[in-house]
Order: C-alpha cells, then structure tokens, then sequence
C-alpha cells in the first residue's frame, strides 16, 4: 500500500471533520488534523498502517496567526516504502497528547519543543527542559525571541584555551591545505 492510499483510507475512517486538509505535493502526503483527534489519527497510522517508524516531531511558530503554533510529524516505514505527514494546529494554550507510548522516539522530540516553543505535552513521561536549564523563563525558538539571545545568569562558558578533544582519538590538523586539515584517525596520513 502506498502513503496516497493511507491518505485515502484516513479520511474514510476519520472523515472530513478530523482530517482536515490532504496536501500532496512533489510526491509528499501531509495530513492536516484536530487537535483533538491528532492522538487517535496517530495511533491508527502506527497500528493499522504500519507507519513504525517516528522520524521527527517539530513544530512551527506562524506568530500573528491564530492558532498560533503547528505540530508535525514525520512518520515512515522500517523498509522506507511510504512516508507520511501529520500536522495538526496547536494555541498558546493547548497541550498536546504524548505520543510517547507509540514511538519511544517521541520522548527527546517532544522535550526539545517543549524547551524551545512551550508546547505542553500531556502524560509525557518526563517533561522538563532538554537543551536549556531548569528555570529557563524564555523558549529561544519562538519569533519574537531575539536573535542576539537574552542575558542570563549563568556564567560563560566559553573558552580560549586548549581544545578538549586534543590527543584524542581524532584530531584535527593545522594543515595548509584542506585534505590535510581534515579530521582523521591518530596515525592516519
């Protein structure tokens, strides 16, 4: 069965009122839903499609928009035979249901938006910052974020000294060429 058909059979099974939108594009299915079905959609893609591999989770942030946030899901095969979008819209809000429990793959994803845009997760098995420390008052990748960051508390971490991995496994040579200043294993010429 190819992803084309999967996008058939979702709207036959869940209806135009849960799937919102089909999109095809260059070869590409996406899948617009509610939020409200998003679980329930996702979980039948995995059970009953066969989609057992959870590629990416990211998200959008279309600032001025309402709602302003979008949730996406990249899911795929094992044998790579069909690929599959799911995008539902999410409000500042809103939480949005784990999907932990069908691909394990979800934990760090979802942990990483929630750090970066504050999107809540319900039933996440542990969810807490992943990139940023705890305590962390802003989400670094929504719009109005400045590009040039904000100040902390937290001393710098930068450094001039030695770098850290000299003398490990690979190194890296002052070369006065490209080839020769390529990372390489010790001893290799």
């Amino acid at each position: 069965m190819s992803a084309a058909k999967d996008v058939t059979a979702l709207r036959k099974e869940f209806g135009r009122t849960k799937v919102k939108q089909v999109i095809e594009f260059r070869g590409e299915h996406t899948v617009v839903v509610k939020l409200e079905a998003l679980k329930e959609i996702l979980a039948y893609c995995r059970q009953e499609k066969g989609y057992d591999f959870l590629l990416d989770v990211c998200s959008v942030d279309n600032m001025g928009e309402d709602p302003r946030f979008e949730i996406v899901y990249e899911l795929a095969t094992i044998d790579d035979r069909k690929h599959l979008r799911v995008k539902a819209k999410v409000s500042e809000e809103e939480e949005v249901p784990t999907v932990v429990d069908l691909w394990k793959t979800a934990n760090w994803h979802e942990r990483e938006i929630y750090d970066m845009m504050g999107i809540r997760f319900t039933d996440h098995p542990n969810l807490k910052r992943i990139l940023m420390w705890e305590g962390y008052p802003y989400y670094p990748l929504r719009k109005e974020f400045p590009l040039a960051g904000k100040p902390s508390e937290m001393p710098d971490v930068a450094f001039s000294g030695v770098a850290p991995l000299v003398g490990g496994p690979f190194v890296t040579g002052p070369g006065s060429d490209r080839v020769s200043g390529e990372p390489r294993a010790k001893g290799e010429s």
